[in-house]
């Protein structure tokens, strides 16, 4: 079930720190161009790759478990293929992020289902810079 507008403004709109699981170093890759966009919009990017020590000038962590505790994550947005999804979701509520957003062609049904029994608000199969700029939302409030 495809989340409303509302949901998903509610989702971005709550968010100030977002985990991109899967970025990538390459500046023409989808997951690199949404990191930068998503962080020129005023979110705090945390750079999720177990290959890479650094990204977009960040450090990148290995998993979500991973990230320090006192760096509360927000949302994990999931740039990996869906099966591979299932691992990060665990890795989600385990750390109590409230929501996960699965890229344009990212889908895991049983990985939703799971996210959704333990709370979280869950996306599937839609762009997070395409539904930022199309919803038109202000740029995200730092977090005090």
């Amino acid at each position: 079930m495809a989340p409303t507008d509302e949901e998903l403004r509610s989702i971005l709109t709550k968010a100030s720190t977002i985990a991109v699981v899967g970025v990538s170093e390459k500046p023409e890759r989808d997951s690199n161009e949404v990191a930068r966009y998503l962080r020129s919009q005023g979110y705090s990017i945390v750079p999720v790759n177990p290959a890479l020590p650094q990204v977009l000038g960040l450090r990148s962590y290995p998993s979500l478990t991973a990230i320090p505790a006192e760096v509360r994550v927000d949302l994990a947005v999931i740039f990996r293929r869906g099966e591979a999804v299932p691992p990060v979701v665990d890795q989600a509520i385990a750390r109590g992020i409230p929501a996960v957003w699965m890229q344009l062609g990212v889908q895991n049904p049983e990985a939703a289902k799971r996210a959704r029994a333990h709370g979280l608000a869950v996306v599937e199969d839609t762009c997070s810079m395409a539904a930022h700029r199309r919803l038109k939302l202000p740029p995200a409030a730092p977090r005090p």
